[in-house]
């Protein structure tokens, strides 16, 4: 069944046709991968989809209904939930609290109890530092609880923005071990990953995108030895794009 279905997308990142005219499904359960250099349009994208950005153009379907006109909020409620990169935190608010803001809305404290243990048992980190200050976190920290804090707004599909940028191996291991068991518990993934070898090695499928415009479409283990990724990253005559 088809959870996610983008359809001749285009949106613009301020002055810039940053998407143009896209498409892409995502499946129940899967984990796709949208790789791309800087200025890819991954994050415009994700955000169109998300309705924090108006598309000129195309349409957005979640589960089977036309979602292109609803507000963001409301995106949320039906389960399309994204985790922003940048490590957008509420600082002076505890780990606690952080957590309890991305579940916001939902009346059944008991509920909200338990899928906060789960997350816990998921981020042991973050157990750690509960009453500690979100902005004294390390960078890592502060990445595993942007991702934690969606998922504590119980998301059908998580839309995941750059997750390991910045962050050292150790921290992306353990945020990648996350990502890798989500479809386990019923959460489908998109994932837009300049690291090409991290996204590839969780997803089962993937899109390339440069400029905007998909190059390349297909299975992990076909991307992972597809000269597009080089051209992605490279632009055509070895240069950054």
């Amino acid at each position: 069944m088809s959870v996610l279905v983008v359809r001749n997308l285009s949106a613009y990142r301020g002055t810039v046709l940053a998407v143009k005219d896209l498409s892409l499904i995502v499946e129940q359960g899967e984990i796709v991968a949208l790789l791309g250099g800087n200025g890819a349009g991954k994050s415009t994208l994700l955000h169109a989809i998300c309705g924090l950005i108006t598309p000129v153009s195309g349409s957005v379907a979640f589960g089977g209904e036309p979602i292109t006109s609803m507000p963001p909020h409301q995106r949320v409620r039906q389960g399309l939930v994204l985790a922003p990169q940048g490590r957008r935190i509420f600082s002076r608010m505890t780990v606690h609290e952080n957590l309890l803001m991305g579940a916001y809305g939902q009346p059944d404290r008991h509920l909200v109890r338990r899928r906060m243990n789960l997350i816990l048992h998921r981020f042991p980190r973050l157990g750690e530092r509960f009453r500690q200050l979100a902005g004294t976190l390390s960078g890592g920290e502060q990445q595993m609880l942007v991702m934690a804090r969606a998922l504590m707004a119980q998301p059908r599909i998580l839309l995941l923005d750059e997750p390991s940028l910045g962050l050292a191996p150790g921290l992306t291991h353990e945020i990648y071990a996350v990502i890798r068991e989500l479809p386990h518990d019923g959460i489908t993934v998109l994932l837009a990953e300049q690291n090409s070898y991290l996204a590839l090695s969780v997803a089962g499928r993937g899109y390339i995108l440069r400029s905007g415009v998909v190059l390349r479409e297909g299975s992990a283990e076909q991307l992972q030895h597809d000269a597009a990724i080089a051209q992605a990253y490279l632009g055509d005559h070895g240069r950054p794009g």
